[in-house]
């Protein structure tokens, strides 16, 4: 119960940590969307104004971020037991589309002016207000990106980097100005196409991330290692493999994997390690294991042990084979299984064709099982 209150306490922070930063970026941008559009129309600067367009894109972002946030939020219900996590990645999605459209937009128009060009008037006070656009977009920016990453937020995230972006692009804008100003040479509606270049690309990105969020993306390395050595924190565990992780949403992780333990366990012994490990993992890492597999490992059985070294030697001697593990054999049965990752460079079937006939050619009496496990995450 303790556990469960936990869970809830720490999202119902992530959420109100979300919404708050978001309602932050909405006040700012709006009123550096109204000071832009003012000084682009009275200057009659086509790249002031479409930074001011920016601006209310990501004033935009920052709503959809919050009622992404609120929805992800809701409890599990019989229809979506595993919860709703997974709708920031649709408000991820739209907030990239929106990027994308704003690009694309600013493109055309800033093209138009290279066709139509139009002379720019730049005031002291335009100047000022643009210099004051890229200080607050700068602080922005890196507030928005550290509450992003504290609350493991990718819409929060995408925005402060986005924000900062800004900064640039805004400190662009203000170098063109002092440019024509200086030299007269007008290079406002270019600076435009390079404006909205950058825009289209940040969309782009932003998308493909997303993307590869709701369709699956490998874990880093420095994740599974950090579960791997969670869970061989178990004295009776002698190796963790096949680690695959569900995300449904951030910072909700679930998992399954396979643990060696020694043949001389009994059922209970087994039952009361793995739902130590489940504990320990959960309050380590914040990852739910929802499935444990057990692979049996050979203790006492010199003869069996050397099956393994022979096979091991055999089998690992190929590039694409990365890792062999759940080895057990059974001399009295003539039976030998064992699990091995294959790389993609080879077709599994292909794979374990090769394999059971080598194996099979070093012990033509026993009966061989071999499982091809992905190389999803080792």
């Amino acid at each position: 119960m303790t556990e469960q209150k936990d869970i809830a306490v720490l999202a119902a922070e992530r959420e109100k940590t979300i919404v708050k930063t978001s309602v932050i970026g909405i006040l700012a941008n709006v009123l550096l969307a109204a000071f832009k559009a003012f000084v682009g129309l009275v200057s009659n600067s086509i790249a002031v104004t479409l930074d001011a367009v920016n601006n209310l894109s990501d004033a935009l972002s920052s709503v959809i971020t919050i009622i992404g946030a609120k929805l992800g939020a809701k409890q599990p219900d019989k229809k979506h037991p595993l919860g709703y996590g997974r709708i920031e990645y649709l408000s991820s999605m739209i907030v990239a589309a929106i990027v994308l459209y704003a690009g694309i937009t600013s493109l055309v128009e800033s093209i138009k002016k290279i066709i139509s060009p139009e002379t720019a008037d730049y005031s002291m006070v335009s100047l000022i207000i643009i210099a004051v656009a890229i200080g607050v977009k700068l602080i922005l920016g890196v507030y928005v990106r550290s509450k992003g990453r504290k609350v493991n937020s990718g819409a929060l995230i995408a925005s402060g980097s986005d924000a900062l972006f800004d900064a640039i692009l805004s400190a662009s804008v203000l170098a063109s100005a002092i440019v024509f100003l200086i030299w007269g040479i007008s290079l406002e509606a270019y600076v435009g196409v390079v404006i909205a270049g950058f825009i289209i690309k940040a969309g782009i990105e932003m998308m493909i991330e997303t993307l590869n969020d709701i369709i699956g993306k490998r874990e880093d390395a420095e994740s599974i290692k950090e579960l791997k050595q969670t869970i061989c924190e178990e004295e009776a565990v002698l190796g963790a493999y096949d680690i695959t992780l569900f995300n449904y949403g951030p910072s909700k992780n679930y998992a399954s994997v396979h643990i060696e333990l020694p043949d001389t366990l009994t059922v209970n012994d087994v039952d009361i390690i793995t739902r130590r490990i489940q504990l320990n993992v959960y309050q380590k890492t914040g990852v739910i294991l929802t499935g444990i597999g057990v692979y049996s490992y050979n203790t006492s059985d010199d003869e069996a042990a050397q099956i393994r070294n022979a096979i091991q030697k055999t089998v690992m001697s190929h590039e694409w084979a990365l890792q062999l593990h759940g080895f057990y054999a059974d001399t009295q049965n003539k039976t030998i299984r064992f699990d091995v990752v294959i790389s993609f460079d080879i077709d599994r079937r292909e794979a374990v064709e090769i394999m059971t006939g080598e194996v099979m050619a070093l012990y033509p009496d026993y009966t061989v099982s071999i499982v091809p496990d992905f190389d999803v995450a080792d």
